[in-house]
């Protein structure tokens, strides 16, 4: 009697597979956004260092004067200086636009989990109950 019971209880796979699709699908848009971030902060830093080792060039030239040393010194800083604020604004930006694209995705991922656990739930209260019922015939005899 307990085999055929269990037996009678449906199990939904189909509900197990649109559940591992929808979390591919969030993992794969995830990855995405954050790959994009990485390549972008890349191309940041690589532009960062290719613009400070160019301003390097220019304090490692021989001076005709001991004070024009200084001046590279003082253009090098001042240099240096606009391109990190120019370098932490774009990383900014970046920053900014996954944290944008990260809850956009959690939004539209937690309402498709949730139209997704309506569902089985509303399957599962079905299917239940007619297994339940067919139980209780079958105890019944």
């Amino acid at each position: 009697m307990m085999q055929e019971m269990m037996g009678a209880f449906p199990v939904d796979t189909k509900a197990m597979q649109d559940a591992f699709k929808t979390s591919a699908t969030l993992s794969e848009k995830m990855s995405k956004v954050a790959l994009e971030a990485a390549e972008k902060s890349s191309e940041i830093s690589s532009k960062w260092t290719k613009e400070t080792l160019a301003k390097l060039s220019a304090i490692a030239t021989v001076k005709d004067e001991p004070a024009d040393y200084g001046k590279a010194m003082t253009d090098f800083a001042s240099a240096q200086a606009e391109m990190t604020s120019e370098a932490m604004a774009s990383f900014a930006e970046v920053a900014k636009k996954v944290q944008m694209e990260t809850v956009e995705l959690m939004l539209a991922a937690g309402k498709d989990i949730s139209e997704d656990a309506t569902a089985a739930v509303k399957k599962a209260t079905t299917d239940m109950t007619a297994a339940a019922k067919k139980a209780t015939t079958v105890a019944a005899k």
